[in-house]
């Protein structure tokens, strides 16, 4: 891929451009229509035809993975039209048009008439380089306020740009594959999370051992459901304490001071990877936390988000947070990784949610719902070895979703040079 010199560029409707591309309109080149009525009552559901709705449409993807299934009559009732596989697709209508959702029909489908499909008609514009260029460019930006539509008109006058038909089908190859690369990214998160998942349930059902081991583990029912005989069910409060600031510690107005605010605090790690830093005079109100405690949210939907974190990235031995968490302190009696873990579980996190109070949409967890939370404790050694078998899935976890954040903003890079001549392929040996 090479740079472009910009006295090679000439100026067009929609700036600079290399002197090969032309500009056309949508609908000079594919047709564009939209799909049809909703049916409407149960009858009509339950056959064999593919019916699509813009729900159905993922973000930043161009993959739909669900869909609904309706009948025979329902087709007919409806006058509803068969889309072929590799058809484009887009909301039309509603809030769902500023998110800019596009995709590629998987297979012969009928769609709601939300959306708008797009099939290239013209042997100057390739079907999957029209699909990246409808990702890039923005249709939405001069919709009023109320209920926005894009009606088939403008739609179809909407310019685009047009490179020759070899470079198209390159640049959608290159992004195609960069698109890929991401899928398969999240298909291997999406199954460590799984793998984690189950054997959570395992480790605090049956503890440390291998799935032959575990059916001579002897165990016991408790409150908070089976475990081994040799744990222990506590009140966290039993076993952690609530940080607060000591006495003893003298700062200045003036001191700079490591402060989380929630947006920083994850649900899919066990760290933090960035703070503020603020002088202790602008922090009007704060939560004191030492390096190294486990900071729950407490405050509706973070908490039901699993949004904590265990706070070892900083320079300094405390901080302050927001007000909305619960600064978790390790004692002897537990290891702070280990309840980390607990508190994940999704039927813990169910249970504290159903204690919440306050009022709707700001509801919180109640210092004393943590507090007598039950909990299952094992030796500390026992902990230590669940905490070592989880970790390294939550590091391969976190090492993926990196990856992923990585190929999306190549992917981004990419689609706007690429889409914009800044870019070019067209000397790139690149199958297609």
């Amino acid at each position: 891929m090479t740079g472009v010199a910009i006295e090679e560029f000439r100026m067009t409707e929609l700036g600079l451009l290399p002197p090969k591309w032309e500009v056309v309109s949508l609908g000079d080149v594919a047709e564009v229509s939209s799909g049809g009525s909703a049916p409407q009552g149960k009858g009509f559901f339950g056959g064999q035809n593919p019916f699509i709705r813009v729900q159905h449409l993922e973000l930043e993807s161009n993959t739909i993975r669900r869909w609904d299934l309706i009948t025979d009559e329902a087709v007919n009732k409806y006058g509803l039209k068969l889309y072929s596989k590799g058809t484009i697709v887009f909301p039309k209508s509603g809030a769902s048009i500023y998110l800019e959702k596009r995709a590629i029909l998987p297979i012969d489908a009928y769609i709601v008439s939300h959306l708008s499909a797009v099939i290239s008609q013209s042997s100057l514009v390739d079907q999957n380089f029209l699909f990246y260029y409808l990702r890039f460019t923005r249709l939405s930006e001069q919709k009023a306020e109320g209920y926005p539509t894009l009606n088939l008109t403008e739609i179809k006058q909407r310019r685009i740009a047009c490179p020759p038909l070899t470079e198209q089908k390159k640049i959608a190859a290159v992004l195609s594959a960069v698109q890929e690369a991401k899928e398969r990214t999240e298909a291997v998160i999406k199954a460590l999370r799984e793998l984690k998942k189950s054997l959570m349930k395992h480790l605090f059902t049956y503890g440390p051992v291998s799935l032959e081991e575990a059916e001579n583990v002897p165990l016991k029912e408790t409150e908070i459901g089976l475990m081994p005989e040799d744990w222990e069910v506590v009140r966290l409060g039993e076993v952690v304490t609530f940080s607060s600031k000591p006495h003893n510690l003298n700062l200045s107005a003036n001191e700079n001071v490591p402060f989380v605010p929630m947006e920083y605090i994850p649900d899919d790690r066990i760290d933090i990877h960035q703070y503020e830093t603020k002088k202790l005079g602008e922090i009007g109100s704060g939560t004191f936390f030492f390096k190294g405690d486990l900071l729950v949210a407490k405050i509706t939907p973070s908490f039901e988000n699993g949004k904590q974190c265990i706070v070892n990235n900083l320079p300094s031995n405390f901080g302050y947070a927001t007000t909305e968490v619960w600064p978790l302190h390790q004692t002897t009696s537990a290891d702070l990784l280990y309840l980390f873990y607990h508190l994940k579980r999704k039927e813990v996190r169910t249970d504290i949610a159903s204690k919440m109070e306050g009022s709707t949409g700001r509801q919180r967890v109640p210092r004393h719902v943590l507090q007598n939370l039950h909990v299952s404790l094992p030796s500390l050694s026992i902990q230590r070895q669940i905490t070592d078998m989880l970790s390294p899935i939550e590091g391969k976890i976190e090492a993926e979703e990196s990856n992923k954040k990585s190929l999306e903003a190549l992917f981004s890079t990419l689609l706007s040079n690429l889409m914009t001549g800044k870019m070019r392929v067209n000397n790139l040996e690149v199958p297609v």
